[in-house]
């Protein structure tokens, strides 16, 4: 479905479990759309709980946001929130959409009940933090492009995004080369794959610029301090993770009020399918604290 953002703009909304249920916005990553695993939607249906995603600016068919920052996210997901008659939800993101979790709890403290963030990528300029230290080159590559010229990370991530589309769910594994540790390599099985094919078509469908602006908008100013984050807050990270080494998130639980559960024997992909009943149950338990005091 379409949602108007408020601007002019109108965003892509999917929502999938039941109709009743408390609803949870999901952020995808980088590059991502208005798509789900079906298996995590299972999850979250047996805890009642109705997923809500949309194709951030620039993705699939939702509007560009040209110069977009992290923050923006608060003002789209407020319009559909109230679109959709929720008052109140949670926040999850892995991945690239877990800094726009976080910006929710930092920026919708009334509205969200618990937010959730997955393998998040520290700020670029995150003081004591070795940024690229025991990532994968693909990533590093991308990082080098980012500090580059605007023409010059448009030209990388056509190249990436022209490899991407060009892959079947057979090829997953092999063209994510030394992203994928031996975890995340078992975790891609054939329902996982075409997943990742899907979505990708899906993302890049109106051309890179979501994830341009994605990349301009993480690896720049967020738009809000990580002292804002007044809402309950869960950083969720593995150990064998190289698309975004597990030190991002040992830094940011060193300087926001959140709880940690940092995984060592899950990477980036495996630790939400391992762990995603446990991700939405500390969300519901925070709902259950809070009714009680």
């Amino acid at each position: 479905m379409s949602i108007p953002a408020g601007d002019g703009r109108v965003l892509e909304v999917a929502l999938a479990g039941p109709p009743d249920g408390v609803a949870l916005f999901s952020h995808h990553g980088t590059p991502g759309a208005a798509e789900m695993l079906d298996s995590l939607v299972e999850v979250g249906a047996q805890r009642n709980l109705r997923h809500i995603t949309y194709s951030r600016p620039g993705y699939g068919t939702s509007d560009r946001l040209a110069g977009r920052s992290v923050a923006s996210c608060a003002a789209d997901v407020a319009a559909i929130a109230d679109a959709l008659g929720y008052d109140r939800f949670y926040s999850v993101g892995s991945s690239g959409g877990a800094p726009h979790s976080i910006a929710l709890a930092a920026l919708l403290p009334d509205r969200v009940i618990s937010a959730a963030a997955i393998a998040c990528p520290a700020p670029l300029d995150a003081d004591g933090l070795d940024w690229t230290a025991g990532m994968a080159k693909e990533n590093v590559a991308e990082i080098t492009a980012v500090r580059g010229s605007d023409r010059e990370l448009e030209s990388h991530l056509e190249r990436e995004a022209q490899s991407m589309l060009a892959t079947s769910a057979d090829e997953i594994v092999r063209s994510l080369g030394d992203l994928v540790s031996d975890v995340d390599r078992r975790a891609i099985d054939g329902t996982l794959g075409e997943f990742i094919v899907r979505e990708t078509a899906h993302s890049l469908s109106a051309g890179v610029w979501g994830w341009f602006d994605d990349d301009r908008a993480m690896f720049g100013d967020w738009g809000f301090e990580l002292s804002d984050i007044r809402a309950p807050l869960h950083v969720w990270h593995g150990g064998r993770d190289r698309f975004v080494p597990v030190a991002h998130s040992e830094w940011l639980v060193g300087r926001v009020q959140a709880e940690p559960h940092l995984r060592p024997d899950d990477g980036h992909l495996s630790l939400s399918l391992n762990a995603y009943d446990q991700i939405l149950d500390a969300l519901i338990e925070d709902s259950r604290v809070g009714a009680s005091r």
